[in-house]
């Protein structure tokens, strides 16, 4: 599986990842830089950039990555589909699930908490009338959103940072976002989700217990 590694060295703020997506779309950041602060002027300019991303029929390769670190950083859910959702579209499913999983792996605890909130956006439905970035003719190449074993990967890249941080916070926010039931796993992670699973029971955190009692109601 070819993978686009995260773009790494010091942490970024949100709204340095935005001013780049912007330069690359030719949106112009036109706030006031003395009068609105760096989260309100992020917000806005994201704004301003939702729109442009959606209508071209495709968006250049140089704007993969920062469109996924845009995503990974944004700090509200609600708002960081407006990356991922053109990501998806123009690049393919497979290829966006693929990127935030090498963030999971490598990234650090602020871009795997950004991560975990784009993988949610990243099952976004595909369908030609919600944007012209589709394919011509309206055509899309299947092999563009396959991602199946990608979807394995994250599962078992969570199972094993569960087990192995030590950062409290971060450690319920891999867990708490995989399924309970176990038919949602493949074999091949039968034995590591029992494990999981055993110290998920044993747990302090209430929250992390009560996933595991969900997830022992669905070993069916």
């Amino acid at each position: 599986m070819a993978e686009d590694e995260p773009r790494g060295a010091a942490p970024r703020s949100f709204l340095a990842c935005v001013k780049d997506v912007a330069r690359l779309i030719g949106v112009e950041d036109v706030e006031d830089v003395a009068a609105k602060p760096d989260d309100r002027r992020a917000r806005r300019l994201a704004h301003a950039v939702r729109k442009p991303l959606l209508e071209p029929g495709g968006l250049p390769e140089e704007l993969f990555a920062p469109l996924l670190e845009a995503a990974v950083y944004d700090p509200d859910p609600s708002f960081c589909r407006w990356f991922v959702e053109p990501a998806v579209y123009v690049f393919g499913r497979r290829r966006v699930m693929a990127a935030l999983v090498e963030y999971l792996r490598h990234g650090t605890d602020a871009e795997r908490a950004g991560a975990v909130r784009a993988w949610y956006c990243a099952h976004v439905p595909v369908r030609p009338d919600r944007s012209p970035a589709y394919g011509p003719g309206g055509v899309r190449d299947p092999a563009l959103d396959e991602s199946r074993d990608v979807r394995h990967a994250w599962l078992e890249t969570s199972m094993r940072l569960f087990a192995e941080l030590t950062d409290l916070p971060m450690r319920p926010r891999v867990l708490l976002n995989l399924p309970t039931s176990r038919a949602a796993y493949p074999p091949h992670l039968y034995q590591l989700r029992e494990s999981t699973l055993a110290t998920a029971r044993a747990h302090a955190d209430p929250h992390i217990r009560s996933w595991a009692a969900a997830a022992a109601r669905g070993e069916a």
